[in-house]
């Protein structure tokens, strides 16, 4: 009994000992955090969808307060977000323009043709790489989805000829969709830009033309009649607008044989 008794008081005595060198530990290597991290995570969102870059809202956090990351890194939270961080680190607020996905393909169900039945799993990853998807145009959206599920912000919806349709005013940025997407058929544009060339296409215009009723076939009327010189380019087969200097004309609309050039 009075092993046990002896053992016991050893024991408790240990866990002391261990107990007070473990505060000791922490008061000693304790690493202060700076508090206008605690601020920075109180002015975000908290939607950690890592659009910023960074794992989460919290990893950005620090990031800013260490000068690693733009005050601007945050497009959720726009920039009212972006005026009550710069509060935070004591700086002037830039001005960010809202930027907002668009999804550069119009070739759905009943404009793109069909070259094979895809019957497997119903995802854009793995559609892509079964004979494409079963889509003629190697470029053109699959229509299976994977942007939809991807946005944490519910601003992506199918419509009824099996293409995505983004909600510009629900839209953060985060460019989730941009990653889901397998054709890299979605970039992030400022929302000041208003027409574009809705088909990533590579191939000749007569592949195009069997391929897609919607596809640049690279005519290069739409080059012919922007009314600024250099507005409009040819990139191999491809039409490109040049946003910086190319103003949203219906006359580029108009022109364009195919209904390629659209303005949203």
């Amino acid at each position: 009994m009075a092993l046990i008794v002896l053992a016991v008081v050893s024991m408790g005595g240990m866990c002391c000992v261990f107990a007070l060198l473990l505060a000791v530990a922490d008061q000693k290597l304790r690493v202060e955090e700076d508090p206008r991290v605690g601020k920075v995570i109180e002015a975000l969102p908290g939607a950690n969808c890592g659009g910023c870059g960074y794992p989460g809202c919290n990893a950005f956090a620090e990031h800013v307060v260490a000068g690693d990351a733009p005050i601007t890194g945050c497009a959720p939270g726009g920039p009212e977000v972006v005026e009550q961080i710069a509060e935070v680190m004591g700086v002037e607020a830039a001005s960010a323009e809202k930027e907002v996905a668009v999804v550069l393909c119009h070739g759905g169900s009943k404009e793109a043709v069909r070259s094979a039945d895809y019957y497997g799993i119903e995802t854009c990853q793995a559609a892509t790489l079964v004979a494409g998807g079963g889509k003629a145009c190697q470029y053109g959206c699959l229509g299976y989805a994977d942007c939809v599920a991807s946005c944490p912000f519910d601003a992506i919806y199918m419509d009824d000829n099996r293409l995505p349709v983004v909600d510009r005013e629900k839209c953060t940025a985060c460019g989730k969709c941009v990653e889901a997407c397998p054709r890299k058929l979605i970039e992030l544009h400022s929302i000041n830009h208003r027409i574009f060339v809705f088909c990533k296409s590579r191939d000749k215009g007569p592949v195009v033309k069997k391929a897609c009723s919607v596809g640049c076939i690279g005519c290069r009327i739409c080059v012919k009649q922007c009314p600024v010189e250099d507005g409009m380019k040819i990139t191999g087969t491809l039409a490109a607008v040049n946003y910086d200097i190319c103003p949203a004309e219906d006359v580029l609309v108009e022109k364009c044989p195919m209904n390629t050039i659209q303005i949203l």
